[in-house]
């Protein structure tokens, strides 16, 4: 399969979502077609394996499992053939390219598409067709593809929360995990530095209110641990943050704190 650069993970796991919720929405109304013969690609393990799923009569997904690879392998196979800009898109670069949004005006059609995506891979219409996915007398692969690329321009063209909104996405901390004491949310990248970090060209704009919920205790940790300029330029996630062997043992000591029932 196809290997995605880190700075296309986000928008292929979208991708790979929307292509699954397809799948599954596809695969759970069974429909009468005919038998058709199933055709190997012996150069790939997840398309080979996906020959032995089956759809409908006698092809049919019998396994979570085999519906994952399936769906990863096709995923990644057409991900690659996606318009670059599209790969790495985000909500801001839409909302500030109007031609864009011309472009990727919603929802897409087969014909939109076919525009988009001029170059296929025929093994991926072919691995579709073989399990019933896809047929060109009832859908084509252009025609299947439409909802998928909607959801994830949909994904990217929907402005991100409020800081304040996310809390109940926090399961507990984000450093230290323990989710029965009070969170607050902590400006990744602090607020005085803001026009430093953006005219000095640290950060955009727009990821400024860019947040993590911590505890009381984490939330101070983190401010004695780096001053804000540091935790702007080097410190500005919780996966940079929990790289620092201190930051590690600080976590790790306050997650065992636990206050006694009354």
């Amino acid at each position: 399969m196809a290997l995605i650069p880190h700075e296309q993970q986000r928008n292929f796991e979208i991708f790979r979502d929307s292509l699954s919720t397809v799948l599954i929405e596809k695969i759970s109304q069974p429909q009468t077609r005919p038998r058709c013969r199933i055709k190997r690609n012996t150069n790939n393990k997840a398309a080979q394996r996906a020959s032995q799923l089956h759809l409908d009569e006698g092809i049919s997904f019998n396994l979570a499992e085999d519906l994952a690879d399936f769906t990863d392998y096709i995923a990644s196979e057409t991900f690659q053939y996606l318009p670059e800009a599209l790969k790495t898109l985000d909500y801001y670069g839409y909302s500030k390219d109007a031609d864009m949004q011309t472009r990727y005006a919603l929802p897409l059609t087969g014909d939109n598409v076919a525009d988009l995506l001029p170059v296929l891979d025929p093994s991926i219409s072919d691995s579709l067709t073989a399990y019933g996915i896809t047929h060109d007398a009832v859908q084509g692969i252009n025609e299947f593809l439409a909802p998928v690329l909607t959801s994830l321009l949909n994904a990217i063209s929907t402005p991100p929360p409020a800081p304040s909104s996310t809390k109940a996405q926090a399961e507990g901390c984000e450093l230290c995990g323990r989710d029965w004491i009070p969170l607050s949310y902590h400006h990744l990248i602090p607020r005085f530095v803001h026009a430093k970090a953006v005219k000095r060209g640290w950060h955009r704009e727009e990821d400024l209110q860019n947040v993590a919920w911590l505890c009381g205790a984490c939330h101070r940790f983190v401010h004695r641990f780096a001053d804000h300029e540091e935790l702007a330029r080097h410190y500005y996630t919780v996966e940079l943050l929990m790289q620092e062997e201190q930051v590690m043992k600080w976590a790790d000591w306050v997650r065992r704190l636990r206050w006694k029932g009354r």
